[in-house]
């Protein structure tokens, strides 16, 4: 189970004493066949903090790669585990600053500080304020802007009452000019997904803001549909992915345009996060086609936002099937990955394990859309034993299982 921590504990991992703590642990291994005696050998030094020393050092080795400075941060498992990763932190915040520039901003889930920090970052943003009901992820959050040399107002509150708010916070939620908010997506039972279920619901927060523009992180997987229609929510659902895979969804109201679907695709290179938009206000007049030279699989922002035929519009491509998201094309778009096709293929075992052998194929990827395919389990059933590494598209085409042997390629 993971620790629960306390304000003592994290006034202890703040001091000199605790910083000289956690360098220590940070030597240890901390893993299965070593965690008894590394726990052992902390808590003979360091008791009583030893666990919350061990769950500190495993969350930042976690968040490398994910939040900025996270060797210096403090963290609790679950806050870790719903923390915005900086590169959509950063571009969200830009956007916000583009949209309102010069805007006092107030987080009224801050949590362990992870938008605060982007916010605080951008030169274009005023105040920058946040709150939280945990006083322990608020003492968090304090930290870890110190850490980074960043400054926001911070205030233990809750974020359905924005005149508690205010407090020392220099600019309190009441007084904001845009709210974000990321409301808790986990129960003792599990995730949670219906709207009314989040801590704090949905519905609540953007009664309690009415009028101001919010920006509310949410899980892909909510039901927008149903907060449309059931909650009059009239703003943009934006879903965001990095890296090739999706991260969240983001309700904006107040942008003042018309889109209501928008795609982010974001990619970390070597000069930094580079990436692109999609929006349901494009033209996405596109018929099925046969295949062409290449299958494209969108990424999963455009096909969780429902904006497959706009992409395709965009580069030209077509659909297999007006029903699937493969598309089909004469080249990949720039900095996308596709499949060139060597063989239109049924979708049999038999003539695929064939197949595999012909083609002298031992590694395999197989992408699935349409069919009720396990890639895993199929890729043991066919036994590959060649050198080659190969990919197999497998969907349907109106009513027939449809299979493409192919060669996976990337357009720079």
């Amino acid at each position: 189970m993971p620790y629960d921590f306390t304000l003592d504990d994290v006034e202890f991992l703040r001091s000199p004493d605790g910083v000289t703590a956690l360098d220590d642990a940070a030597a240890l291994d901390l893993s299965t066949s070593t965690i008894i005696a590394d726990i052992a050998r902390l808590r003979s030094r360091y008791a009583p903090w030893d666990a919350a020393l061990v769950d500190t050092v495993r969350c930042r080795r976690r968040a490398v790669g994910k939040i900025r400075d996270a060797q210096r941060w403090l963290f609790t498992d679950t806050a870790l585990q719903q923390a915005t990763a900086t590169a959509v932190a950063d571009n969200r915040a830009d956007r916000i600053a583009r949209r309102w520039p010069g805007a006092s901003v107030h987080d009224v889930t801050c949590s362990i500080g992870g938008e605060l920090a982007a916010l605080a970052r951008h030169p274009d943003l005023d105040a920058v304020s946040g709150s939280d009901l945990d006083p322990v992820r608020v003492a968090m959050a304090r930290h870890n802007l110190d850490v980074s040399d960043l400054t926001a107002a911070l205030t233990v509150a809750d974020a359905l009452d924005p005149g508690t708010a205010g407090g020392s916070a220099a600019v309190g939620a009441a007084r904001a000019d845009v709210v974000i908010a990321d409301p808790g997506r986990r129960s003792g039972s599990g995730r949670v997904f219906r709207i009314d279920h989040l801590t704090p619901p949905l519905p609540d927060l953007f009664e309690a803001y009415r009028g101001r523009p919010m920006v509310v992180k949410c899980a892909p997987g909510i039901d927008y549909d149903a907060l449309r229609e059931s909650h009059g929510f009239t703003g943009e659902a934006q879903i965001v992915s990095l890296d090739a895979g999706v991260r969240e969804a983001c309700l904006w109201t107040g942008t003042d345009d018309d889109i209501e679907r928008r795609a982010t695709v974001l990619r970390s290179t070597d000069d930094g996060v580079v990436g692109y938009e999609v929006t349901d206000t494009e033209p996405d007049d596109v018929d099925p086609g046969d295949p062409a030279t290449w299958i494209i699989d969108p990424d999963g922002a455009v096909v969780r936002a429902g904006l497959v035929r706009q992409y395709a519009y965009r580069h030209g491509l077509r659909q297999l099937d007006p029903q699937i998201a493969y598309l089909t094309g004469d080249a990949i778009p720039p900095g996308e990955r596709g499949f060139r096709i060597l063989q239109q293929v049924g979708v049999s075992e038999k003539s695929l394990r064939r197949l595999m052998a012909e083609h002298d194929c031992g590694t395999l990827e197989i992408l699935v859309r349409g069919l009720d395919v396990d890639p895993d389990a199929l890729r043991r059933r066919l036994r590959l034993r060649g050198g080659r590494s190969l990919a197999l598209v497998l969907t349907r085409i109106g009513r027939r299982g449809v299979g493409f042997l192919c060669e996976a390629g990337v357009r720079g």
